[in-house]
């Protein structure tokens, strides 16, 4: 069974990765989905995405859900029907969801060199702490990403900067925990990020303040 991983965040926060290896046939017999579902899984042209998007179906199984306590609101961001947070991600062949009984928000990214091209979207203030020269730049640019597009997930507000709004905390690799903040107009939110990294991917996992 291809469950990758489990992880409690804390008590009212958890989240499943799903290793993708099935072929898109075995995912599609596997699965009841809705009309909805169908009609949009089928019109992806990657059977890489089709296959992501039907792993994250398999986790909400996993978590006791089906697909039809999942819908997208006009953003198209995920919800569930018994009103608990979800987010979801997949990047190649791994798939994750994320369910909590507050707002959360989680993002999978693979680590290559190719960060560097898009660097300067996303890194404001973080460059205050950040060494172009340390072996470790392209990890922690890949979790700066990871933990801003988790934030991003869990805000959900369209116009925010990742850049110029959301401000990742100096952090060490051991400790795979940060602070980030929101900082619009007067307003300074401030959450919770998790961090770690698996066969080549980062992950990050943001939460509201307990």
């Amino acid at each position: 069974m291809p469950l990758y991983k489990s992880l409690d965040v804390n008590s009212q926060t958890h989240v499943k990765i799903w290793h993708i290896s099935e072929p898109l046939d075995a995912l599609k017999a596997s699965l009841n989905l809705k009309k909805e579902s169908l009609e949009r899984v089928n019109a992806m042209k990657s059977e890489l995405h089709q296959r992501g998007f039907l792993c994250v179906r398999k986790l909400l199984k996993n978590f006791g859900y089906t697909d039809q306590d999942l819908f997208y609101d006009n953003s198209g961001k995920p919800h569930l029907k018994d009103r608990h947070f979800i987010s979801i991600t997949h990047s190649y062949n791994y798939a994750a969801v994320v369910v909590s009984g507050s707002p959360v928000g989680i993002d999978i990214e693979k680590k290559r060199h190719k960060i560097l091209n898009i660097a300067s979207r996303f890194i404001g203030y973080e460059s205050h702490y950040l060494n172009e020269n340390s072996d470790k730049y392209i990890q922690k640019l890949t979790w700066i990403w990871c933990i801003k597009e988790s934030l991003y997930k869990l805000y959900s507000k369209s116009g925010i900067s990742l850049k110029k709004n959301f401000l990742v905390l100096p952090f060490e690799s051991k400790k795979n925990t940060t602070r980030v903040w929101i900082l619009e107009g007067e307003r300074r939110l401030n959450y919770e990020s998790l961090f770690f990294e698996f066969d080549g991917f980062a992950c990050a996992i943001t939460t509201t303040e307990a």
